[in-house]
């Protein structure tokens, strides 16, 4: 047996190694973010548009094959935050990129 303290649990009414329930408190609130083909994205990761997309408020649009650097991952599994010439405060949905 060690020394590890023991905390109770309330999700799973368990009691678990205080260690053990650290590691699965961080891991729940990393969120997964994944492409339209369900590759898994990172923080600066580089994605590729699969869809024409219209941008609201910005006159323009976006084609087909256009490649999106550096993006950054919001709270929300579905939102990548991103930079494009010309456009501010650009988040595109992860149902419309690809990872490159």
């Amino acid at each position: 047996m060690t020394d590890d303290e023991y905390v109770y649990d309330e999700d799973s009414g368990e009691w678990l190694p205080a260690s053990e329930l650290e590691r699965k408190r961080q891991q729940a609130d990393q969120v997964e973010v994944r492409d339209a083909v369900g590759n898994l994205l990172a923080d600066g990761d580089q994605v590729t548009l699969i869809k024409d997309l219209t941008v609201k408020g910005a006159g323009q649009t976006l084609k087909r094959g256009t490649l999106i650097k550096s993006i950054r991952l919001t709270d929300d599994p579905q939102e990548i935050d991103c930079r494009y010439e010309g456009i501010k405060g650009l988040v595109l949905r992860a149902e419309f990129v690809r990872k490159r």
